[in-house]
């Protein structure tokens, strides 16, 4: 797909096609862990026209709380700022339903996604050791490496 204008739309997802899974699955390869909070996500997509070009899924995790569980942006349409604008979506989404903070999880090889949550705003809190060894049931490889922690980041509102 060429680059696209700024005629992009953030809407609710009405109903999860298959089209969505298989962007949930871009940012998290297990369908089991996606089922596991996908009923009880507030489901986005990034829409131009008639064209999917990515998700984002929240999850009210604790009182006051929200995570960004799943994001993901097509693989024709990266480097263009979408996913930037998903994570400034969720960011604003979380301030305007009275959140004091949003939170993420990458992993600790996944530089890029890293660059970009720190580049909106978030600050590493803390690491969750072997959390894709332990929940995952295939070995995740990126960027070469055999991804094991999860780093948690944290913004404020």
């Amino acid at each position: 797909m060429a680059k696209l204008e700024n005629r992009t739309l953030i809407r609710e997802i009405s109903q999860v096609t298959f089209q969505h899974y298989k962007l949930f699955l871009e940012a998290d390869p297990s369908r089991k862990v996606i089922d596991s909070y996908l009923d009880r996500s507030f489901k986005f997509e990034l829409i131009s026209g008639k064209n999917l070009l990515g998700v984002i899924l929240l999850v009210n995790t604790r009182p006051e709380t929200v995570e960004i569980v799943n994001i993901a942006v097509e693989k024709s349409v990266r480097n263009q700022g979408f996913g930037e604008k998903l994570v400034k979506f969720g960011i604003e989404w979380a301030k305007i339903n009275n959140y004091n903070s949003i939170e993420i999880g990458t992993g600790s090889t996944s530089f890029a996604q890293l660059y970009l949550y720190q580049k909106c705003g978030f600050r590493i809190i803390g690491v969750d050791p072997d959390f894709f060894v332990d929940n995952y049931e295939e070995p995740i490889i990126e960027n070469n490496l055999v991804l094991r922690d999860m780093l948690r980041l944290k913004m404020k509102l």
